[in-house]
């Protein structure tokens, strides 16, 4: 009993000591004429030269030890193992100045989707960090592992995630979304050793020695964003625990794209499962604010929750009318080329104007509207504001939807949901935005747009000018109330004006 009580206090202390969170030592990895980083901003499918916008790129491995945790369907945290080693890496993208930095960082949790690191999040939001001067920085993921190393097995052949019990069989299938073994074999790498590597990022993105990758630049601000649950299982898992050495989060605020189902804790852990209320992102003591498309909304349904303004509880969830769930911005400057993919994994989907295995039926070009992509804009926006100045962003209505066992959005007589943020293409309409497509596989997540036919806008629109007052009014009322950018308003009204009757 007391060698029982004694290791229940041990691992209790080393559980308490992690709550402060190390600084992981950071080795840079140089450029040769035939070793460069994966997904360089000048390989992605639209390449494109960083140092033209005042920028530069590096890339960092990241060597810590992480623990392995437990996560219980009443929210509680355990640690399983402490102390075991990893060697992560990071892409940093800054200005090449420090008196051009803004202070924010945004750290995005690379999409391992594909099997190699994928920076959709850059590709939403490049424009505008490098417009406000905000550096990012994306975080490889284990899955992202083996193609990395097969693209260039020595520039890589240090980043490892190894199983601390490698002879471990999980005792139950684990449920959550994400990686995971479930009741198979024993695993010679863990996931789970991510989740504290996640967080000594930010503490080597925040800390002033002159090996870090900002050494010489001030960073008051680090935000995470990404696509995949991982977002939510660090929000409510980890968050709370992961406190740097001068008190303050090791994260500041959140930007979660599409909010989902958290992704496991570790290889036989699990996630509080869909419908419990640990699923749900909980308050924190930094602001978070989530953006679902219109064509993510019934997906994510059960993920909603209340819009707070607490000190302990900064939420907000926006719902964008009329847009789809991915379209190009994912895919062009945070998509890495195609020789790339294939020297990775083998193989690549598609080519670069239509990155997937099967088209739609009818075919479809894969959508270039911006909405997404601004309303990204507009929510780190809010998001910075919220975090260093206190000043809480707009709040919105959800969307319109059924009620019943298959509930469905309300449209309006354009075809586009009712309520949610809206903006002038669905406020000042030439045309329906379809959220969805007919075909297979990835079709059912893109949109496409049928325009109205010119009897349709003359009756909507008795001329140009009436409708480019409409839209500028639109516009200038949306620009004002924080839901766009004032850059991206000026964008809006051009591209519209330009796009009129054609």
């Amino acid at each position: 009993m007391t060698l029982r009580i004694s290791a229940a206090l041990a691992l209790a202390a080393a559980f308490a000591a992690a709550e402060t969170v190390p600084v992981p030592t950071v080795t840079a990895l140089p450029v040769t004429p035939t070793s460069r980083p994966f997904m360089a901003a000048d390989h992605t499918m639209d390449p494109e030269d960083l140092s033209k916008s005042g920028y530069v790129e590096a890339e960092f491995l990241v060597t810590g030890k992480a623990n392995v945790y437990n996560w219980a369907s009443d929210g509680s945290v355990t640690v399983k193992t402490t102390g075991a080693p990893y060697t992560g890496k990071i892409l940093v993208r800054r200005p090449a100045e420090p008196s051009k930095f803004s202070g924010t960082v945004v750290v995005e949790l690379m999409n391992p989707a594909r099997r190699f690191d994928w920076g959709m999040m850059w590709g939403y939001l490049h424009d505008y960090l490098i417009e406000s001067g905000d550096a990012w920085v994306g975080i490889t993921m284990p899955g992202s592992v083996a193609g990395l190393q097969k693209f260039n097995p020595s520039r890589y052949a240090s980043l490892s995630f190894a199983n601390p019990s490698p002879n471990e069989v999980c005792a139950a299938p684990a449920r959550g979304r994400g990686r995971g073994r479930g009741p198979a074999g024993p695993s010679a790498t863990e996931d789970g050793l991510r989740f504290d590597m996640i967080s000594q990022v930010a503490a080597a993105l925040k800390s002033v020695d002159k090996n870090m990758p900002f050494a010489g630049f001030r960073v008051d601000r680090v935000y995470m964003t990404t696509q995949i649950g991982d977002l939510e299982t660090y929000m409510n898992a980890i968050h709370p625990r992961a406190t740097l050495a001068d008190g303050k989060p090791a994260y500041d605020g959140y930007l979660v794209k599409n909010p989902t189902a958290p992704s496991r804790i570790s290889d036989c852990g699990s996630a509080p499962g869909r419908g419990d209320a640990h699923a749900l992102i909980q308050d924190l003591n930094v602001p978070v604010i989530a953006v679902a498309a219109q064509g993510e909304v019934i997906g994510s349904l059960a993920f909603r929750r209340p819009d707070a303004d607490g000190p302990n509880g900064r939420y907000r969830l926006y719902e964008i009318a009329g847009a789809a769930h991915i379209d190009k911005f994912a895919y062009a400057t945070g998509f890495p080329a195609i020789a790339d993919q294939t020297a990775a994994v083998g193989s690549a989907q598609g080519n670069a104007e239509w990155p997937f295995n099967a088209m739609c039926d009818p075919p479809i070009p894969l959508s270039e509207h911006p909405l997404l992509k601004y309303s990204y804009d507009a929510a780190l926006m809010n998001l910075d504001a919220w975090s260093r100045k206190g000043v809480a962003p707009p709040k919105e209505e959800r969307m319109q939807v059924t009620e019943g066992t298959m509930p469905e959005l309300v449209m309006d007589e354009f075809g586009h949901a009712k309520g949610g943020v809206r903006n002038p293409w669905v406020d000042v309409p030439t045309a329906t935005y379809a959220t969805t497509s007919p075909g297979p596989g990835t079709c059912a997540e893109l949109g496409h747009v049928t325009p109205f036919n010119a009897e349709r806008i003359k009756m909507l629109y008795p001329s140009e000018r009436a409708y480019a007052k409409k839209v500028n009014g639109d516009v200038d009322t949306l620009v004002k109330a924080h839901w766009f950018t004032e850059s991206d308003g000026k964008n809006m009204k051009e591209s519209l004006a330009a796009a009129f009757g054609k």
